[in-house]
């Protein structure tokens, strides 16, 4: 199995990344086998302008997103850990989003999704969360599993980098192995 990892997120100390980065790497420690590869990705690497319909009558859909779409083509199964601003996605995902949207309305193409999210407080994300569940058939997620980490910094170890609740950590791997399934 092929697994995308991604933040939704371009901070280059998200803890989202963190998270999806422990996430991926309880995953590939649940496989039964050495079939399971991951590709982290690292939104940064996805910068494209700001949409809009006029930008793209001129010069079409950005590479970069379009890129970012053929990765999501390429998955077996899709692991995203949300970053909320304002109680709402990123402006860098929802931008890329956006974009993806223009080349096919199904961007997650059907692929076995777990949605996470974190943040220092004790929401841990789940307004970003809710959105992203909500929305996610009518964006072609498969949507498996979804759970919210709250207070982030108080359950995760920077050194080890673990979380450190046992009753969240397992929460978090039984999210994941539903992309075992």
């Amino acid at each position: 199995m092929h697994l995308l990892a991604f933040a939704a997120s371009n901070s280059r100390h998200s803890i989202n990344k963190q998270l999806v980065t422990y996430a991926a790497n309880v995953l590939q420690n649940q496989a039964a086998d050495d079939t399971l590869t991951i590709d982290l990705l690292d939104l940064q690497a996805y910068e494209v302008p700001i949409y809009s319909i006029d930008r793209e009558q001129a010069a079409g859909i950005p590479a970069l997103a379009q890129q970012l779409y053929a990765k999501i083509g390429t998955a077996d199964a899709l692991l995203i850990a949300f970053a909320e601003h304002n109680g709402l996605y990123t402006a860098a995902f929802k931008n890329l989003y956006d974009w993806m949207s223009r080349i096919d309305i199904q961007i997650y193409q059907q692929k076995p999704t777990v949605m996470l999210a974190t943040s220092p407080g004790p929401g841990g994300g789940k307004r970003v969360l809710r959105i992203a569940q909500d929305s996610a058939a009518h964006f072609g997620a498969d949507l498996r599993a979804t759970l919210a980490i709250p207070s982030f910094l108080e359950n995760f170890d920077p050194i080890t980098q673990r979380i450190t609740d046992a009753g969240l950590r397992q929460q978090l791997r039984q999210a994941v192995c539903t992309l075992l399934l």
